[in-house]
């Protein structure tokens, strides 16, 4: 038992914790190798194109392929090709039902992936050919799913301008920390967390906002901090209007901010209590003519290192099990999926939305139209 009172004891503390690590990453970087020579022993699929990686939005495209697409060619010589798309419903039934189809892995979100799976959009998971379900954490795993990443919406600010950490309370009092606020330009995230600002348990958030004293009490909320706001639409948009400083703070993807943080060497907070989490999961096309390399495509990328390198790259992780405990101490802060950063989180509820996006959105809509003139 390590005890720091005793003499030499913290010099001890620290070379036994320093030990710890090393042993972690020698289980890791073995289990790493062993991978890569069962990759590398697998012959390329026989196929009329190659494997088709489609991502959600470009910014993930560029990451996936930097972080996953080159190193999966390069151990297996299975050649990949990237795309994206923006996400929905009747776009994916579109091209997974057209002959034409190229997708063959693609990045879904909850309410994508179940009904996609219910109308046999996707194929059911052989989970023996992608490492096992023990291999994940059970939140990542699915009929047919596999969690590819947690996006994880926080408050974000320029520490250089103000050094302290606000929370979403603050984000709202514009008199005590003056300057403008950005927010996404969309009911999904912005009604959550104004009732988060609200004072509303993120437990109750959803509760709360199926009401229509919840609902006026969300835009009740937004009316107080109108004139404040610089809406963002996209997550690259978000990390502009902070660097720029047209705003000084804002809602925005945890990945996006650390990532604008350290390309521009910019001094920029996140706040992960009460942060918005939603997970976004692979899945395989229907009758995919590349099956075999698909499968080979996530377990490969559900590898604690291979998640470490998005994780460097975009600050996004996955749900490897070993994933957080394995990583080195300059990632441990932008992880979403660590526990002192996923403690004090909202999971963001699909079934909600799915059920009530429609009502919602055009509410918000209509409140986001300038009045009338009389």
């Amino acid at each position: 038992m390590c005890n720091a009172a005793l003499p030499i004891g913290a010099a001890a503390c620290s070379v036994r914790a320093s030990l710890k690590r090393w042993m972690r990453l020698v289980v890791h970087a073995r289990m790493f190798l062993a991978a890569m020579a069962l990759c590398a022993a697998w012959a390329p699929q026989a196929a009329a194109r190659d494997l088709m990686i489609v991502a959600r939005g470009e910014g993930m495209q560029t990451a996936l392929t930097n972080a996953y697409r080159h190193p999966f060619t390069e151990a297996t010589r299975i050649e990949t090709e990237g795309s994206f798309w923006e996400g929905g419903l009747d776009p994916l039934r579109e091209r997974l039902k057209s002959p034409d189809n190229t997708w063959d892995v693609i990045i879904t979100d909850p309410d994508e992936l179940a009904t996609g799976c219910a109308e046999g959009l996707f194929e059911r998971l052989d989970w023996s050919a992608i490492g096992g379900k023990d291999h994940y954490q059970a939140l990542g795993v699915s009929e047919c799913g596999l969690a590819a990443l947690v996006a994880t919406t926080v408050l974000a600010w320029d520490r250089d301008k103000f050094p302290m950490t606000p929370s979403w309370a603050d984000f709202w009092d514009v008199a005590k920390v003056p300057g403008k606020r950005g927010l996404g330009k969309s009911a999904r995230g912005a009604l959550e967390i104004a009732l988060l600002a609200d004072g509303v348990a993120p437990g109750d958030v959803y509760k709360t906002l199926a009401s229509k004293d919840g609902t006026d009490r969300a835009f009740q909320k937004l009316d107080q901090l109108r004139p404040y706001i610089v809406w963002w639409q996209t997550e690259a948009d978000a990390a502009r209007i902070l660097a720029s400083g047209d705003v000084l703070m804002t809602s925005a993807q945890s990945g996006v901010i650390a990532t604008a943080a350290r390309l521009e060497n910019r001094a920029f907070g996140i706040q992960w209590n009460a942060s918005l989490t939603e997970l976004f999961s692979w899945a395989i096309a229907k009758a995919s003519p590349n099956l075999r390399a698909a499968q080979q495509f996530l377990y490969f990328t559900g590898m604690p290192a291979i998640q470490t390198r998005l994780l460097r790259t975009a600050g996004q992780a996955g749900l490897a099990k070993g994933l957080n405990e394995s990583l080195p101490p300059e990632l441990q802060p932008i992880s979403p999926t660590a526990a002192a950063n996923s403690a004090g989180a909202l999971r963001v509820d699909a079934a909600f939305w799915h059920e009530n996006e429609a009502r919602l959105r055009q509410r918000f809509e209509t409140w986001l139209s300038p009045a009338p003139k009389p």
